[in-house]
C-alpha cells in the first residue's frame, strides 16, 4: 500500500506524498490550515499542540491526548486524530469543557488553551468523576505561563459535574469510526516525499522481515525522542520505520509480567499500581500524560540512554529482555544489554520484542526520580531499589541507578555493604558511603557532579526510612526533597 490513511475529526485523510520527518502539527497548520492546534516548543513538552488520536486496541477504541509536535506524520495511520475544531455541544454550541473554561476563568492569553482544552477533554471522556489530583495528573503535560492552574481545575472538575459523555460525538460514533479504522489495517504501506522514506509495517513478523531488507532504519515508536532529532537537531532519519501500533500484548503468569515492547507507559501504569506499588507514582512522573500515551516501554530501553526513566527501576527488578532478528530470539538481562554511551548488545536487523520482569511481591521496591522540576522534566538522577529481607537480615539486594554513568548501572558496591547485613539504619549508611565506589557521576546542565553523588547517597538513606519500621511519622513522598 502506497497511502497513509486516517480519519481527521469527520474527514478521511490519503496522503501518498508523506516523509519520514512531517509532524502531524506541520500538517494540520501548514496544509490543512486548522491553526487551533499551537506550535509552543516543538518538543512535547509545553502541551499547546496537545489532541486526541483513536487507535484500535484488543478492548476497542481509545482516544488518548498526545502531543502533534513530535507526532510524526506517519504513524497516524489508521487513527482518528480529534482536533480542537471538532469540539462541540449536544446542540451544535460550545463542549462542556470549554464553556466551564469560560465560566471559570481558564484562559487568560489563550495560546495554551486549546492543548489544555484537548487535554481535559481526554480526561472527561475516559475519568467523568475526576479530582483534582486526577486533574493535575492529566495537565502534567501542559504549562500554562499566565492564568495559574487553580481556574483551569475549578473547570475542570464543573465540566465533569456537568456530565454529558454519552451525548459527545466521540462516543455516538465510536462504532462508526472503529469499524473505518479497521478497513485502513492489514497492508504494509510504504511512502515517500522524495528521497524521504516512511514505512508502516502491517505486524510484528512483517516488521523483522522490514529490518532485514533496512538493517540501518530508524526505528519510530512513540517518538517522544526521535521527534525531537526531527524538530530540534534537523536530523535525517530516513529510512523510518513506524513502529508505535505493534508489541501491544501483556501476560501475567507464572510470576512473570510479559510487556510487548510496544506498550506504552499509559498502558504499562495499571500493572505497575498492581504488582509493583511503590513505583506506581514514579511512573506517574515519567514526562506529561501525552508522553506517556505515546512513549513504549521497549524504545525506552532500545535508545540507550543513561537517563532514560524505566531502566533503573527495570534493572532492579530483574528484569530480562527479548532481541529479535528474523525469526531468531534470544533472551538478555537488561543490565546487559547496556554496554556503553551510546552503545546497546544489539545486532543490526534484531529489535526488542519483548519485555519480562519477575513479579517480586515479598520484596522491598522504590523507585526514585529527582529532576528540576517535578513534572514532565528530564532526570537527574533516578533509582530503583529491589531489596529482600528474611529476619531482619538483608538476603539481597539490587540497586540501579540512572544519570549516574553512560549507562545505566547496578551500584554493585553499596549492593555488597547490603547483603548479609542486618537491616538497620547502620546497614543502609554503610552502603550509602560505598556507593562513591560505584559511580564518579558527570557535571552537565542538569546537575552537578558533586549534587548527583549527594542524592546517591541521600536516596540511600531515604530507601531506609521509608521502609524501616515503624518508621517515620510522616512518610517522605516523591514531591519532597530528597
Amino acid at each position: 500500500m502506497t497511502q497513509l490513511r486516517f480519519l481527521l475529526n469527520d474527514t478521511e485523510i490519503a496522503l501518498t506524498e508523506v516523509g519520514a520527518s512531517d509532524t502531524l502539527l506541520d500538517h494540520l497548520r501548514l496544509a490543512r490550515r486548522m491553526t487551533g492546534t499551537k506550535e509552543g516548543c516543538a518538543e512535547g513538552d509545553c502541551g499547546a499542540c496537545t489532541v486526541l488520536a483513536g487507535r484500535l486496541t484488543a478492548s476497542g477504541l481509545v482516544y488518548e491526548p498526545v502531543n502533534a509536535c513530535i507526532r510524526l506524520l506517519a504513524s497516524c495511520h489508521a487513527t482518528h486524530i480529534v482536533t480542537i475544531e471538532h469540539l462541540r455541544g449536544p446542540d451544535g454550541g460550545l463542549h462542556p469543557v470549554q464553556a466551564a473554561m469560560i465560566k471559570h476563568h481558564g484562559s487568560q492569553c489563550g495560546f495554551c488553551t486549546p492543548g489544555i482544552v484537548m487535554a481535559l477533554y481526554g480526561l472527561w471522556m475516559t475519568n467523568p468523576q475526576a479530582d483534582a489530583t486526577d486533574i493535575e495528573t492529566a495537565l502534567q503535560g501542559n504549562i500554562c505561563r499566565c492564568t495559574g492552574y487553580a481556574p483551569i481545575i475549578r473547570a475542570a472538575l464543573a465540566a465533569g459535574a456537568a456530565g454529558g459523555q454519552a451525548q459527545d460525538a466521540l462516543c455516538r460514533e465510536r462504532d462508526a469510526v472503529a469499524a473505518r479504522l479497521a478497513g485502513m489495517r492489514g497492508a504494509r504501506v510504504s511512502l515517500a516525499r522524495g528521497a524521504d522514506r516512511a514505512l508502516v509495517p502491517a505486524d510484528t513478523d512483517d516488521l523483522a522481515q522490514l529490518l532485514l531488507d533496512e538493517p540501518k532504519a530508524t526505528l519510530v515508536a512513540g517518538a517522544t525522542d526521535v521527534g525531537l532529532w526531527v524538530t530540534k537537531f534537523m536530523r535525517d532519519i530516513s529510512p523510518a520505520i513506524f513502529i508505535g501500533h505493534l508489541m501491544k500484548d501483556i501476560t501475567v503468569e507464572d510470576g512473570m509480567i510479559r510487556l510487548g515492547a510496544g506498550v506504552t507507559y499509559s498502558e504499562a501504569a495499571p500493572l505497575i499500581a498492581r504488582h509493583v506499588p511503590r513505583a506506581a507514582e514514579y511512573w506517574s512522573r515519567i514526562g506529561g500524560w501525552q508522553v506517556r500515551n505515546a512513549g513504549t516501554i521497549g524504545a525506552n530501553i532500545a535508545n540507550g540512554s543513561p537517563i532514560g526513566d524505566t531502566p533503573p527501576l527495570l534493572i532492579a527488578l530483574d528484569a530480562r529482555i527479548v532481541l529479535r532478528r528474523g525469526d531468531v530470539r534470544r533472551e538478555l538481562a537488561l543490565e546487559d544489554f547496556f554496554i556503553d554511551y551510546g552503545k546497546q548488545d544489539r545486532q543490526q536487523g534484531e529489535f526488542v520484542e519483548q519485555v519480562l520482569i519477575p513479579t517480586q511481591p515479598q520484596a522491598r521496591i522504590a523507585a526514585y526520580k529527582v529532576s528540576k522540576r517535578r513534572d514532565s522534566d528530564i532526570t537527574s538522577v533516578a533509582a530503583g531499589f529491589c531489596v529482600d529481607v528474611a529476619g531482619g537480615t538483608i538476603t539481597r539486594a539490587r540497586l540501579a541507578f540512572g544519570g549516574m554513568a553512560a549507562t545505566p548501572k547496578r551500584a554493585r558496591h553499596a549492593e555488597a555493604a547490603l547483603e548479609g547485613q542486618p537491616f538497620a539504619a547502620a546497614t543502609f549508611d554503610a552502603a550509602a558511603r560505598a556507593i562513591a565506589e560505584d559511580f564518579q557521576p558527570l557535571s552537565d546542565m542538569r546537575a552537578s557532579a558533586d549534587y548527583r553523588a549527594t542524592v546517591a547517597r541521600n536516596l540511600i538513606r531515604r530507601f531506609w526510612l521509608e521502609q524501616s519500621e515503624p518508621g517515620l511519622p510522616v512518610r517522605l513522598r516523591q514531591s519532597e526533597g530528597v
